[in-house]
């Protein structure tokens, strides 16, 4: 079964942009194979905006997200891995959704309580 988180993003990006508000997307730039612009990370952590005026080529796969876009000048493609990926939310409103870092996203689904019976065998 895929992963639900890419899923998602896509959705929440789209209801952002659908809404006229300003996507971020807050990214752990710490996980390997992250590829964002080192200058505007603090904590650890970086807030990219996915505003389609401002980012070319937006790609959001089962696997990572990628996109061009000029940071200070400079063209870089930025590539995050989907476990990288903290929230995406609206600048102007905050609503939007965060992911739990300490998941590991692989597809589990939380257990269904056991169901246990009020009825007993009287013998």
């Amino acid at each position: 079964m895929k992963d639900l988180k890419p899923y998602l993003i896509k959705a929440i990006n789209e209801w952002v942009n659908d809404n006229a508000l300003t996507p971020y997307l807050m990214v752990d730039a710490e996980v390997p194979n992250t590829i964002v612009p080192t200058d505007f990370i603090a904590e650890g952590k970086i807030i990219l905006n996915l505003r389609p005026s401002a980012i070319n080529n937006l790609t959001i796969g089962n696997e990572n997200l990628s996109f061009d876009a000029s940071f200070s000048g400079q063209s870089m493609t930025v590539f995050v891995p989907i476990n990288a990926i903290i929230g995406i939310y609206a600048k102007e409103n905050g609503k939007g959704m965060f992911f739990d870092p300490t998941e590991d996203n692989d597809n589990k689904l939380p257990k269904p309580p056991k169901k246990t019976s009020p009825l007993r065998i009287v013998k």
